[in-house]
């Protein structure tokens, strides 16, 4: 089977051009591709699969196994894949994901994609629409108990959860111990990714992740997007900044009028292989 490993800001997945290749067990597959040493190693796989309400159709299984609703660095990864490799000409894609259809802008250098600005919808803060076992109608900074420690977290959805919390320092989080703890809370009903962030300036934020079903990831974009829109709803940021991640940087906007975050960003191949297994 053929396989090409993509990633976005050190967020890598294996990802299956299912036009030519079938998956009978996606699950059990991205298991064992995603085990580094033993298999690939990444943090998941995507499938690229035909859809018959978009352009393509995005399916993103976790490295351990777990299907993810929406993930924003690999969608700008599919479409360079679909437009590098001949599957489509179009400047402007349509992506159906779990999380809902969402736009993308490829940006060409001689003919190859270099950056892609995906439309990653509007923000849910419904706390039953993302995913958070607590009344009303946001959750907005709400106090959590972790090792003895109180720390404020926002609840924001973009198809899929997050748990933004405002710190100091994410350098100085022990995020292998605090991440799973909360991802893992019983106030997430369907567990949660969750982002440690700190303002820089009020276009500029600084940010860790640990993600639902495949731990610390050096990029997030659905996170660096609700990471956004708490910071906004929190008076501490302008709705335009640059995002810091481990693996470099995202460009946002959340845009007043349409209620929409735009995020920019790149997109590399690492190598195309064959999985024997």
């Amino acid at each position: 089977m053929k396989f090409t490993k993509m990633q976005g800001l050190g967020n890598d997945y294996i990802y299956i051009d299912c036009f030519e290749e079938a998956i009978s067990d996606p699950v059990d597959l991205a298991i064992r591709m995603s085990r580094p040493h033993f298999g690939v190693g990444a943090d998941g796989l995507v499938l690229i699969e035909p859809s018959d309400h978009a352009d393509f159709s995005m399916r993103i299984f976790n490295a351990d196994g777990s299907e993810a609703e929406m993930c924003g660095n690999a969608s700008r990864c599919v479409a360079k894949y679909v437009l590098d490799r001949g599957l489509t000409d179009k400047t402007e894609l349509t992506l159906a994901t779990k999380g809902g259809i969402r736009r993308l802008w490829p940006m060409q250098d001689e003919g190859v994609v270099t950056r892609v600005k995906v439309d990653m919808g509007t923000p849910e803060f419904n706390p039953q629409l993302v995913g958070v076992d607590l009344p009303g109608d946001i959750v907005f900074r709400h106090r959590i108990q972790v090792l003895g420690q109180e720390m404020l977290f926002t609840a924001v959805s973009f198809g899929n959860p997050h748990c933004v919390i405002f710190v100091d320092d994410p350098d100085l989080i022990d995020i292998k111990t605090v991440g799973p703890i909360i991802e893992n809370h019983p106030l997430f009903i369907n567990r949660t990714n969750v982002e440690f962030v700190r303002i820089l300036r009020r276009d500029y934020l600084y940010m860790r992740v640990w993600e639902r079903g495949s731990g610390e990831t050096l990029a997030c974009g659905t996170g660096a997007c609700a990471a956004l829109v708490a910071a906004v709803l929190s008076g501490l940021s302008d709705r335009t900044v640059q995002v810091r991640l481990a693996g470099g940087h995202l460009e946002l906007m959340w845009n007043p009028q349409d209620n929409i975050v735009y995020k920019s960003g790149p997109a590399e191949y690492v190598f195309d292989g064959v999985w024997l297994g």
